[in-house]
């Protein structure tokens, strides 16, 4: 279990829950930290948004604790989340900017300042020009984008987002990036659960990854692709490659080759033969495998 520290803002320690009798989370233990991207990924029905909803309070876990701000989920650490669901709901009759200032109303602000923070926030996203718009008007990527201020509008210290990508265009999806960027330079902490690996890729500090209710891999993202990476090397060359000690195999391809190293070679061992042959290199690195290849390798190995 996940013991909670000061420098946690959230802690969910061995928690778990069935319905019907069919365990779908099952002894999930993970801390927040304030100021970091978190990936919460999984296949399909792995308990992601299971375990998101008992943070939120939605369900009860069965067993296991949730600590928000270091207590017991209650009404203050409720208005210092953002979440955004994977069921998307706004009221298709009003405006944006009604739609805006009513859910922000609801957060405990005023009105006054939710008018002028929803026109500073819609601006953020080059969606002024649409303030009264009703949302039945909107594309669905655009009702994603002010679901999605609505989330942020009360300044929360955590921001829980389930999906936030599904229905953007490239546009704006980067538009969403680069406002989960400052967020976590304003030191908040965001929940990324997502399907779109390279998102978590490029964005989080520290994943965990679900797989059938279980927790398969948690922590920092570059330890784990450095866990996960094969005993190759990229390599990029002009001229003809010598006969390399140590090298089991090549692999070629248009711009480059894979080397493929026998168990008791290294990296720095190729490179010296290969700068002692004289081989002009402008591509030399390790291979590491993206995110999304090693969730595939993980997800089926459950």
């Amino acid at each position: 279990m996940t013991t909670p520290t000061n420098t946690d803002l959230a802690s969910v320690s061995g928690v778990s829950k069935s319905f019907n009798h069919n365990l779908v989370v099952d002894n999930i233990s993970f801390s927040l930290r304030p100021g970091e991207i978190f990936g919460l990924i999984g296949p399909n029905g792995a308990g992601k948004t299971t375990t998101i909803r008992m943070m939120m309070d939605i369900i009860r876990p069965d067993s296991g604790q949730i600590f928000i701000l270091g207590k017991n989920f209650n009404e203050l650490a409720k208005n210092k989340i953002g979440y955004l669901p994977e069921e998307r709901g706004l009221y298709r009759k009003l405006t944006v900017i009604d739609t805006i200032i009513y859910l922000a109303s609801l957060k405990g602000i005023k009105h006054s300042t939710a008018s002028s923070r929803a026109e500073e926030l819609l601006n953020l996203v080059n969606m002024l020009p649409h303030k009264n718009k009703k949302i039945e008007e909107l594309s669905r990527g655009m009702g994603q984008l002010i679901q999605f201020l609505v989330t942020i509008i009360h300044d929360p210290q955590l921001v829980i987002l389930d999906e936030p990508f599904a229905g953007l265009d490239p546009v704006n999806a980067s538009l969403l990036k680069n406002i989960i960027s400052k967020l976590r330079e304003q030191n908040k902490t965001v929940i990324l659960s997502t399907h779109r690996m390279n998102e978590v890729e490029e964005l989080c500090d520290r994943i965990l990854m679900i797989n059938k209710g279980c927790s398969v891999l948690y922590g920092k993202l570059a330890e784990i692709k450095l866990r996960y990476r094969s005993n190759s090397i990229i390599l990029g060359f002009d001229g003809q490659l010598p006969k390399l000690n140590g090298v089991k195999s090549i692999h070629e391809y248009k711009n480059h080759v894979e080397l493929f190293l026998e168990e008791d070679s290294s990296p720095d061992k190729i490179l010296a033969q290969i700068i002692k042959e004289k081989v002009s290199i402008y591509r030399f690195e390790v291979a590491t495998p993206s995110l999304n290849e090693i969730f595939i390798q993980v997800a089926g190995e459950k």
